[in-house]
């Protein structure tokens, strides 16, 4: 059962791209450790790189992705079953992956990508990305075992969402009738976290715990710039 494996609480997403100061999955696994010692549920990771680091450090549940861009399509977080197979093959216990409407690369709707991958791994958890209630109604009526609210705020049609998109978390709350609800998204603070889980069973939260140089900016420009003074 998905509740024996994933209890609810907070997920610590422990990403970083090539791009990013603490990009390594030496890091990336000792930053899941350091989550799991604060008392993290689960963690979310992207590569099957930094998955097999995270699985031999920790002991809690991954939920595994792959970003990868084609140029096909909109679709980035685990698009095709080359990134599902990625995934199953460095331990994740649930794979992540876009349920947004978009097509993925080679027009693959997301029912077909959702059969093909229930036909070959029927024992993976699978958690739907999504960025609307319609997506997230159509991720529950498909199977999927896990709907978040991940790509809300990040897709064309809701980048001007305000997030965490807690209304969105609500009304999932009330629509889902299998799936398991989980918020992610521009959770900051302790008050939002607590917003969000009183209508989701878990929640996920990234940037604000292991991505330092955007929290760190964060800080420096929500400082009043009246109180700096230069001597």
């Amino acid at each position: 059962m998905l509740k024996d494996l994933l209890r609810p609480g907070l997920i610590v997403s422990c990403q970083a791209l090539e791009d990013e100061p603490l990009h390594s999955p030496k890091i990336m696994a000792r930053l899941a450790y350091a989550a799991e010692m604060g008392g993290a549920v689960g963690i979310r990771a992207n590569t099957g790189e930094d998955i097999r680091a995270i699985k031999k450090r920790v002991k809690l549940p991954v939920i595994g992705l792959v970003k990868r861009n084609y140029t096909d399509s909109e679709v980035y977080i685990t698009p095709t079953m080359k990134e599902v197979k990625e995934i199953v093959k460095a331990g994740a216990e649930i794979i992540a992956l876009d349920a947004t409407m978009r097509l993925r690369p080679n027009k693959l709707t997301l029912k077909e990508l959702y059969e093909e991958i229930r036909e070959k791994y029927p024992d993976k958890y699978l958690m739907a990305d999504i960025s609307t209630l319609d997506e997230g109604i159509y991720a529950d009526e498909l199977g999927f075992d896990i709907v978040s609210t991940t790509l809300s705020g990040f897709t064309s049609y809701t980048k001007d969402n305000k997030l965490p998109n807690i209304a969105l978390v609500e009304a999932l709350s009330k629509n889902l009738k299998n799936a398991i609800l989980i918020a992610e998204g521009g959770i900051w603070t302790i008050e939002e976290l607590n917003e969000c889980l009183k209508y989701s069973y878990a929640a996920v939260i990234g940037s604000a715990i292991t991505r330092p140089h955007i929290a760190t900016r964060r800080y420096v420009e929500g400082i009043n710039k009246e109180y700096l003074k230069e001597e």
